[in-house]
């Protein structure tokens, strides 16, 4: 439904409402409340997705653990993710899970008891369009995945979705856009402007990180919907860090190059909690670690000593994963709602919306909590508190309306042969871009040479690169990189980041060399995320590959790589050191099967 233009709710001001954050919230809220007519401006210091949206385990899920204590954030997520297929059919998946229950003296209780938690998680499945749970005995566990370990009674299979995070922050920012919304990436904004009479938000300052130049935009309500960097972001208005108060949660991922199974496997770590190795897109991801985050937002990244977990738990039922090559490693830090006391995996993934005007500043607002599968529902109460303050009649109508590219389905094959491409790559493109791959398709048509593949492992061509810096706010290597996972298959971006930067400079007018220095910060960003995870084998491989990359980019000289510790790192490691994915002396892994 296309609203009609609402206006300006008071003459001193040059939006209705300011929205600081690029996550997803903040890009939902943004699409809602343009969609509802109101004029709308959103500034993210970083990029799109750039933090736990770009960053989570990439499922729009019930949450099943939640069940116990929370059964209204499975049942609002479940609810949630029906809507997303709808709005977004092109960027969802299937993933079926299997949860092996290893034989013991309480296995037939544990038994009984998962078989009737299952059974109450089956109520929400229609919601999301999922399957019901089936008990498996343990050679019908094997016979789906024959690398399945240990002593096993049995099983359950559930259902659950998977999305591109990245890609939902992106496709609600192109429709915010395309409804009038004015989207700044890379604009930190560095004051809440507010009445010293009434504590009336009456504009914000930002600040361009990339040129430095500054701005003021007037507004009456200011959407604080920066996740983790919650209480900063309160701090801008004037407010103290509790009047938006999060419990930032890290949890790390590890990336493998390939589908290792086609089903993903619950496992549990050490001290017994959930964790799980999923096929995801391309490749296979295991996760996800929950502790307590006090460190630099604007830094998360993995250890070994946390990927030492994750595979020393996943390994219990997959020995497999021990000689599998991991290919990275990325980190985000949860919003989760504030409570002192409870351990991690007990916090509530529920949302609120805090009104700042009980802190004595009307118009100021905070988006805390919630999760990536229960996005949409988050922005719409927020969309509807705004509707109210500025008495707009109108309702919700994004879980009604489609995002950008998931108006119409797009045969690849066909697309594939029109545009003279490989198959792979049209099922990318369009698992990307939904109908509007079609879009890329004519730069293909009109420029044949953009047919050509710059990084071969996604794969990803010049036209898609090219499209997303004009049309997706793209503005280096890494948020091309966000958007399409280029360099982010097997080679780490050693094919593809060079020619890539090459294009951004093209784009956007800048010089070769600015080109270059994007390509060079994005390969050492990767190598930052591979080092914790590769053992003595690798990484000599490794060292071969970046002396490779050195000589192409004409990186001769030790002196040259003053700022890439981590290829340095990589390049001296030693034959002897302990892998993450070895076995320590005296450690026993698993039962032999």
């Amino acid at each position: 439904m296309q609203a009609s233009p609402v206006r300006l709710r008071r003459d001193d001001t040059d939006v209705d409402v300011v929205v600081i954050g690029g996550g997803v919230n903040g890009v939902g809220v943004a699409r809602d409340a343009s969609q509802r007519g109101l004029r709308v401006a959103l500034f993210e210091r970083n990029d799109l997705a750039f933090g736990a949206s770009g960053n989570s385990s990439g499922m729009i899920h019930g949450g099943p653990r939640y069940l116990t204590n929370d059964p209204h954030v499975t049942e609002t997520s479940c609810r949630d993710s029906g809507h997303i297929q709808a709005i977004a059919p092109h960027l969802l998946f299937r993933i079926p899970f299997l949860a092996p229950v290893e034989r013991s003296a309480r296995s037939r209780v544990m038994f009984t008891l998962m078989d009737a938690f299952f059974e109450a998680y089956d109520r929400y499945q229609p919601f999301k369009r999922g399957k019901r749970h089936a008990r498996l005995s343990a050679d019908e566990l094997r016979q789906l995945e024959p690398g399945l370990a240990g002593d096993l009674m049995g099983g359950f299979s559930m259902d659950e979705w998977g999305i591109d995070g990245a890609r939902l922050c992106v496709a609600n920012a192109v429709d915010a856009m395309e409804r009038g919304a004015k989207v700044y990436v890379g604009h930190t904004v560095e004051r809440v402007e507010r009445r010293e009479d009434t504590g009336a938000v009456v504009a914000v300052r930002y600040r361009d990180r990339h040129t430095g130049a500054g701005g003021r935009l007037r507004t009456s309500v200011v959407i604080n919907a920066t996740g983790a960097w919650s209480s900063i972001t309160a701090a801008l208005g004037g407010l103290p860090p509790t009047a938006s108060r999060v419990r930032p949660g890290k949890g790390i991922h590890i990336v493998y190059d390939r589908r290792l199974t086609s089903y993903a496997i619950m496992g549990q770590t050490i001290d017994g909690r959930q964790i799980f190795m999923c096929p995801w897109e391309n490749v296979t991801v295991i996760g996800t670690t929950d502790d307590d985050f006090y460190g630099d937002l604007d830094g998360v990244r993995a250890n070994s000593e946390e990927v030492r977990y994750l595979v020393q738990g996943i390994a219990r039922v997959f020995p497999a994963i021990r000689n599998a090559r991991a290919i990275g490693t990325y980190a985000g830090v949860r919003p989760t709602l504030h409570a002192y006391g409870p351990s991690e995996d007990e916090l509530s993934r529920d949302h609120q919306i805090i009104d700042h005007a009980v802190h004595g500043a009307p118009g100021l607002f905070s988006m805390i909590g919630g999760k990536l599968a229960s996005y949409r529902l988050f922005s719409e109460e927020m969309a509807d508190v705004l509707a109210k303050h500025f008495g707009i009649g109108l309702r919700c109508a994004t879980h009604v309306t489609s995002l950008p590219g998931g108006d119409a389905t797009v045969d690849p094959f066909a697309l594939a042969e029109r545009a003279g491409i490989d198959a792979v790559a049209a099922r990318r493109l369009v698992y990307r871009h939904g109908s509007r791959a079609l879009h890329v398709e004519e730069r293909m048509k009109a420029r044949p040479r953009e047919a050509v593949a710059v990084c071969p492992c996604e794969p990803v061509t010049e036209a898609e690169v090219r499209y997303t810096v004009r049309h997706e706010l793209a503005r280096t290597v890494d948020d091309v990189s966000r958007r399409t996972r280029l360099g982010l298959g097997a080679c780490g971006g050693m094919r593809c980041a060079a020619r890539c930067g090459q294009i951004v400079a093209s784009e956007r007018g800048l010089p070769p060399r600015e080109g270059m220095r994007q390509a060079i910060n994005f390969l050492e960003r990767q190598a930052l995320t591979r080092v914790v995870a590769l053992g003595p084998e690798q990484a000599r491989q490794e060292a071969l590959a970046i002396a490779s990359v050195r000589s192409e980019l004409g990186l001769m000289g030790d002196d040259d790589l003053a700022t890439a510790p981590a290829w340095r790192q990589i390049a001296q490691s030693e034959p002897g050191e302990q892998s993450a994915h070895s076995r320590a002396q005296g450690e026993v892994v698993c039962p032999d099967p």
